[in-house]
């Protein structure tokens, strides 16, 4: 910042002639440092400790006494209209930097309105690169009271542009001594000249001002409204663009919609975005996404390795859940420090800043911000407005994301505690099942499959719920769990399904009656005895070594009912290498692109599996209905597959 010197007052000079110092080094390390005006300014701190070492001298411009207030009035009425009206942009500035007024011309440099300076650092519409030029020679000037001048980038209402700043001390009888700096157009009097080239940045500048002279050409003088429609349209657009990113994220992928949104904004409004979320209580950097250039992806990378700092913008931000719009960065380290001793401020080019709460007005999820770079103009209230509002709208869909994920979670639970962990290994026999979860919406399944001890032998259950949801889920679990205690005390498939019947109806559950399928299994004299028992479920397919292919039947009435309900039994014999195939309706409903269903097709798809290992007889078949359906799975299938191999020895007896 401008200093405030103190003439009789060394060690206070000195203090101030280490800090400008240090923002000289500072510009002189930034990428696109003028190195030139930095040497220019380093010459002139030397001569001025040069002067702080001879010792104190008289203070330079100091009004002499005589005059009448009459007369000292007039002159700074007359200096005051002289001030307002000249055609160059002037900046009157206290002796410590700070703007006191600026005219007509200057406001209009600026792009805002003339009371908008007033009280702000002059320096906070210089590019970063030349504040500290700047700030030295202001401090030269306001010391020795010699006119000074400067090339700098001054930042208007387009970005900064290349200027000629001429600096000087003036003095008005009764007042204290004012800095004045006028400000020429460097471009245009280069143009004036025959030439630019020299010039830093003045290609920018030329284009930049030919743009507005476009613009403005259906405009009129009062707000330039093609200009504004212009605007206008572009913040619709965009607001247009971010709705489509959210609506068509199809994944509640809250990584997915941040990015496509940040790299939206930073290519439409030219800056910088930076996105912090808030991880277990404390701000973490996301990622940054800027414009594309020669070094700018090491510097993106910086940035992006950086969490943002207690008491920085975004920090904030955050705390107070209240957006804030800078237009003209006074301090360079509003974002906090970058690597080294560069401010990250100063490593982005950055001069105008807006930063606002990602926030649903509940909770706050993180903070985004935007920097744009000097030579790209500054931000505005309409800008802030606009980001504030995506800021909501993103919030929503990480709120959604959430829900998302925790419903998926809570789903996946559920449908877990329906399943058993693993199959247990069955002497002579080889087992593999599959759950394939519908492709279209994110309920709980109610189908369920088991295999358990019998008091003879072993049991398995296939079922399958009328509904989806957690009611559903609570009937699966119960009507799983019912059929697994009633086989701990009978081997009868139809006993264990009348028991498990009465079970359901006792507990006056409301998700919905169950269909099962269950099988009983021994073996007697090297052969595998096996009793079905079905509650209005599909019939179980018994597939024989030799391609033929059986289908028992079903019958009966689904559990939860009726309490007279009779379930249907079957009873037959396998061998060595046939397969039984047990299943839920998902299966045979499951339907292809030419509407039909897969049901048709069933006895030749499971002739095609004849003797296959159960895992691979699974595997075959899932791939053929998701080839059928095109992956369009409209139910949940659940299948188990028993494959029976050489028949158990029978132990010794003891004698």
């Amino acid at each position: 910042m401008p200093v405030k010197p103190e003439p009789d007052d060394a060690s206070s000079q000195v203090a101030e002639l280490e800090k400008r110092q240090a923002a000289l080094r500072q510009a002189a390390s930034l990428p696109a440092a003028d190195l030139g005006a930095v040497l220019d300014a380093a010459f002139t701190e030397l001569e001025g400790a040069i002067g702080l070492l001879a010792g104190p001298s008289a203070h330079p411009g100091q009004a002499g006494g005589g005059r009448s207030a009459d007369a000292d009035g007039a002159e700074r009425r007359l200096l005051r209209a002289a001030f307002s009206d000249v055609p160059v942009p002037l900046f009157l500035l206290a002796r410590d930097g700070t703007v006191v007024r600026v005219n007509k011309s200057a406001a209009e440099l600026l792009g805002s309105k003339p009371g908008y300076a007033t009280g702000r650092p002059f320096t906070a519409f210089v590019a970063l690169q030349s504040r500290a030029a700047v700030e030295t020679k202001l401090s030269a000037v306001a010391r020795s009271g010699k006119e000074a001048s400067v090339r700098c980038g001054l930042l208007g209402s387009a970005g900064a542009a290349p200027r000629l700043l001429t600096m000087g001390l003036v003095s008005v009888s009764g007042d204290t001594d004012r800095l004045v700096v006028a400000v020429t157009d460097l471009v245009g009097a280069a143009v004036e000249a025959g030439g630019t080239d020299d010039l830093p940045g003045a290609g920018a500048a030329k284009a930049k001002a030919s743009s507005r002279r476009g613009a403005d050409t259906g405009a009129t003088a009062a707000g330039h409204p093609a200009r504004a429609i212009e605007a206008i349209t572009q913040r619709m657009d965009l607001v247009t663009a971010v709705t489509r990113i959210l609506l068509e994220n199809e994944n509640f992928s809250e990584s997915m919609i941040l990015q496509r949104c940040a790299r939206l904004l930073a290519g439409e409004l030219a800056a910088w975005v930076i996105v912090d979320l808030d991880r277990r209580g404390r701000l973490s950097r996301q990622f940054v996404i800027g414009p594309e250039g020669p070094g700018l992806a090491g510097i993106r990378d910086s940035a992006a390795a950086l969490n943002p700092a207690p008491g920085s913008l975004p920090q904030q931000v955050h705390e107070s859940g209240q957006a804030v719009l800078i237009a003209h960065a006074e301090d360079a380290g509003i974002l906090g420090p970058g690597p080294g001793d560069i401010p990250l401020l100063m490593l982005l080019g950055s001069t105008s800043v807006l930063s606002v709460p990602i926030t649903d007005g509940e909770k706050r999820y993180g903070v985004l911000t935007l920097a744009k770079r000097g030579g790209e103009g500054h931000f505005e209230i309409a800008d802030l407005g606009l980001v504030a509002e995506l800021g909501e709208q993103l919030a929503l869909a990480i709120r959604v994301d959430h829900l998302f994920r925790r419903r998926t979670e809570v789903a996946d639970a559920l449908q877990a505690s329906l399943l058993p962990r693993r199959l247990p290994e069955i002497a002579g026999i080889e087992l593999a099942a599959a759950y394939i979860a519908a492709s279209e919406g994110v309920e709980i399944g109610a189908d369920f499959y088991d295999v358990y001890r019998t008091p003879a032998g072993w049991g398995l259950s296939v079922g399958d719920v009328c509904g989806k949801g957690e009611e559903a889920a609570a009937v699966t679990a119960a009507a799983r769990h019912a059929i697994r205690v009633t086989a701990h005390g009978t081997a009868d498939p139809a006993a264990v399904l009348s028991g498990a019947n009465e079970i359901l109806l006792a507990e006056e559950l409301s998700g919905g009656f169950v269909t099962a399928s269950i099988a009983h299994l021994d073996w007697r004299d090297g052969i595998l005895h096996l009793v079905l028992g079905s509650a209005g479920h599909p019939s179980a397919a018994v597939i024989r070594s030799d391609g033929r292919v059986q289908m028992p039947g079903g019958g009966g009435l689904p559990l939860g009912l009726l309490a007279d309900a009779e379930p249907g039994t079957h009873e037959l014999t396998m061998r060595k290498g046939d397969i039984l195939f047990l299943y839920t309706d998902g299966l045979t409903q499951a339907r292809g692109l030419d509407k039909t269903y897969f049901q048709t097709r069933l006895l030749d798809e499971l002739a095609g599996l004849t003797g296959l290992p159960p895992a691979q007889f699974e595997a075959a078949m899932r791939r053929r209905l998701l080839e059928f359906t095109a992956g369009n799975l409209i139910d949940d299938i659940t299948m188990v597959v028993l494959r029976v191999g050489d028949a158990p020895k029978r132990a010794p007896r003891k004698k």
